[in-house]
């Protein structure tokens, strides 16, 4: 190991928190400088309230479906219409969890030594940060290994401003105490679909505002055609080919205004148009550090910015920006700054789920891939319709598809469209970081009946027979 012993690291989110506990373990002295609480927004404001507000929406939503399973609530199906929420106490639940998982990583990185700053930070020369508390005291801390890991935050557009009432960033939704009667999504990314499909199934009547042809534009083709038609069916207004461009409050609601001239009415609106680093009160000029066009920090596959001693990780950076792979940029950082074992951030086995319902979950090479030809493969597509536990939930809707590569038969890719698909893709992003084929995934025992089943028949169809070879 290398002789370093003060780590600072600015931003306290799963890049950062992470990152500290690798260091720590490793031997080094750990600050973290934290402006907005432990956990960052993948705690506060995005994954864990996002997800906790589409698991009750889950509920609501079998619930409301379960009368063809033979559920009956005071003698009658239980339809939709019969079953209300209280969206203040949703809300109220939200914070208490958010709240209650930043504590525990506050006790973690107390337990392990690690020291938290309550402040605003900015780099004072490649080898310190100058730190600005709550109080006004400013501190300048020195440091052999700096990490930066301050996130990203809701873009907006200028004639959209957002004001925490009417309309609101993903953020902000969570303050509401009412269910909105007309809520207008503008943007149809994965925030957007998720926001809109959770908000439907709640009982808000949802306008999906979408400048694509379909919803989830970046996601595999042929997830995204079955969503689309899920929320078309399902009773979305899906707007096609619509690009909005501004956003204004009404007496009693909020208007939302279409490049085409038309004019949307609703009682809020969700502006879910992407996001941008929080990297522009960072004085990374002044040290040095590079960044892109946009903004985001420039790193290599370990982590390291253009300033030696100088890390980044996570949405700071721009690299999928997912809590995971935040995480995983942290400790890449840290294992490399301190000379331990490191394996380069490979984006080919990093796993990711839409949360919608039904999931959709993805690792791996792509569809886009396969039809660009940048690898030679076969896919298979093994809709869920057929599978025994798929009809015990009532599902209709989803696919298992497998990726492999053209005469080593090594699976490469995967998609799945499913009611707990988050879970479902651990099994196929293990098969991918460990080059199996898809005989050996075939082979492998399954319980029956079981979502999971539908994997290993998946791979025994692609299953090439000795002569064929």
């Amino acid at each position: 190991m290398h002789d370093v012993s003060q780590v600072v690291i600015v931003g306290g989110g799963p890049g950062g928190y992470e990152a500290a506990l690798v260091a720590r373990q490793l031997g080094a002295d750990v600050t973290i400088v934290d402006r907005d609480g432990l956990g960052g927004s993948a705690v506060l404001t995005d994954c864990v309230p996002s997800k906790t507000l589409i698991a009750t929406s889950n509920i609501i939503a079998v619930a409301g479906h379960s009368a063809a399973l033979g559920v009956l609530v005071d003698g009658s199906p239980p339809t939709r219409e019969r079953i209300g929420v209280d969206l203040a106490s949703i809300n109220h639940r939200i914070h208490e969890l958010a709240t209650a998982q930043s504590a525990d990583i506050a006790a973690k990185l107390a337990g392990e030594g690690i020291t938290v700053v309550s402040g605003r930070a900015r780099l004072s020369g490649p080898d310190a940060v100058m730190a600005l508390q709550a109080d006004g005291t400013m501190t300048q801390l020195h440091a052999d290994v700096i990490l930066l890991a301050t996130g990203a935050r809701p873009r907006a557009l200028p004639e959209a401003m957002p004001d925490g009432e009417r309309i609101l960033t993903w953020e902000q939704v969570y303050n509401l105490q009412t269910l909105p009667e007309r809520l207008i999504v503008v943007g149809s990314g994965v925030t957007g679909a998720e926001f809109a499909g959770a908000y439907h199934a709640l009982g808000a009547s949802v306008v999906l505002v979408s400048s694509r042809d379909r919803v989830l534009p970046g996601e595999d083709p042929d997830a995204a055609q079955v969503l689309d038609d899920v929320f078309r069916r399902r009773g979305v207004e899906v707007l096609s080919h619509a690009r909005a461009i501004a956003a204004r409050r009404t007496d009693d609601g909020v208007e939302v205004e279409l490049q085409d001239g038309r004019v949307i009415a609703g009682s809020h609106v969700l502006m879910a148009v992407g996001s941008i680093p929080n990297t522009d009160e960072l004085g990374l000029a002044d040290a040095g550090v590079a960044v892109d066009e946009a903004g985001y920090i420039v790193t290599d596959r370990v982590s390291r910015t253009s300033v030696r001693g100088i890390y980044a990780a996570g949405d700071c950076t721009g690299v999928l920006m997912l809590a995971s792979v935040a995480a995983m940029q942290g400790r890449i950082a840290m294992s490399h700054a301190l000379g331990d074992a490191v394996v380069p951030l490979e984006l080919n086995t990093v796993s990711s789920t839409v949360f919608t319902d039904p999931e959709i979950a993805t690792v791996g090479l792509t569809q886009k891939g396969l039809d660009s030809g940048s690898f030679r493969g076969d896919v298979i597509l093994l809709p869920l319709a057929t599978n025994a536990r798929a009809k015990m939930y009532g599902q209709h809707d989803g696919f298992v598809k497998i990726f492999c590569r053209r005469g080593s038969r090594i699976i490469a890719g995967a998609v799945i469209v499913s009611v707990q698909a988050s879970e479902l893709i651990h099994a196929l992003t293990l098969a991918v970081e460990q080059r199996l084929t898809v005989d050996e995934l075939a082979t492998t025992f399954t319980v029956y009946p079981s979502l999971s089943g539908s994997v290993a028949e998946a791979a025994r169809q692609l299953h090439v027979a000795a002569e064929e070879r």
